[in-house]
């Protein structure tokens, strides 16, 4: 079976699933071969750029004719998909369904179109089964689902059974975009609230949003985790300023007890495959540190440990989401 994945977090399902996409998205990048296979998207904006100038870009590019990506329709043509796994969540963070279905009807090839869009753990969870119907890959899809339910599991078993009273369990902020200050929904709430923390700004389910500076000042949160959508934390470092530069950033619980981290936001904190429970288990060490070990240095790292990071050189390329689509991510 021909597979061309779209985005990321479907190229990761897949592959968990012991299939090889032959075409994936130009941000495709785990497991590492992932990369070889042609691509059949690209992005239409400068991603190098600082936060804020990448999402003036996606602004004033979202609402053009094709948005913010191109579809390679000949690459697409050549591959003779049987399956295409695609997303329906977000046209920003990556190519739209409804493109893909544009892109289809100029072929002669005609793949089953597998769209998805999580917007809870569960949900996660039931793409992977799907994906696995719709290639074949049933019985492994289950086996998977198994596997990392076992890990969430684990994670939400060691929380319960610590009975945390209230002011054990710190108010979390996570940021998922920093000019303009977006806080992270979707499955966000679900994994601090299972990590042991208290997440008061979204809701299970709710989209990504910006917020005023003085909501989250009211908020006050005691611990921040700073996971811009598609930024490396060598990228967070040379975008730190976007926060610490704000008169009200050192007035802040989080800031003055030295509880903020920074966290892969590109293959983490805003990857809906499997790592998403990766993301939990780094989580659960940075909220509850005295229940769990960790993090992985390489998933997260203290915010004031992200001097030098910003020198270093990388090829990331992440996306901003747009202030507008995440309000509504429906498609």
């Amino acid at each position: 079976m021909r597979i061309v994945t779209t985005l990321p977090s479907a190229t990761e399902t897949v592959a968990a699933l012991d299939c090889e996409p032959v075409g994936v998205s130009h941000e495709c990048d785990h497991p590492p071969n992932a990369a070889d296979a042609p691509a059949v998207t690209r992005s239409r904006i400068d991603t190098s750029g600082s936060s804020g100038e990448i999402d003036r870009q996606v602004l004033e590019t979202a609402d053009t004719e094709g948005g913010v990506y191109d579809v390679d329709v000949e690459t697409l043509a050549d591959l003779e998909p049987d399956v295409i796994v695609t997303q329906g969540m977000c046209d920003v963070c990556a190519v739209d369904v409804a493109v893909i279905e544009d892109a289809v009807d100029r072929i002669s090839a005609e793949p089953e179109i597998v769209p998805t869009d999580p917007h809870g753990v569960a949900d996660v969870l039931d793409d992977l089964e799907r994906i696995g119907r719709a290639i074949g890959r049933e019985e492994r899809a289950r086996s998977v689902r198994a596997d990392l339910e076992s890990r969430l599991d684990a994670i939400r078993e060691r929380t319960a059974d610590a009975d945390l009273a209230a002011d054990e369990r710190p108010r979390v902020a996570v940021f998922d975009w920093t000019d303009p200050v977006m806080v992270a929904g979707h499955w966000t709430a679900e994994l601090v609230e299972w990590a042991g923390g208290e997440y008061g700004l979204a809701d299970v389910g709710e989209a990504s949003s910006p917020r005023e500076w003085e909501e989250i000042r009211e908020y006050d949160p005691e611990l921040i985790v700073v996971g811009p959508c598609g930024f490396s934390l060598e990228q967070i470092a040379r975008n730190g300023t976007d926060l610490t530069e704000r008169e009200e950033w050192s007035e802040l619980t989080a800031v003055r007890e030295g509880r903020v981290w920074a966290m892969d936001g590109d293959h983490y904190l805003n990857r809906p495959g499997p790592r998403l429970v990766d993301t939990l288990e780094a989580l659960a060490p940075i909220i509850q540190p005295e229940l769990f070990d960790g993090p992985a240095a390489d998933i997260a790292v203290p915010f004031d440990e992200l001097e030098g990071l910003e020198a270093l050189e990388t090829e990331d390329e992440p996306i901003a989401p747009d202030s507008r689509a995440e309000i509504d991510s429906s498609p």
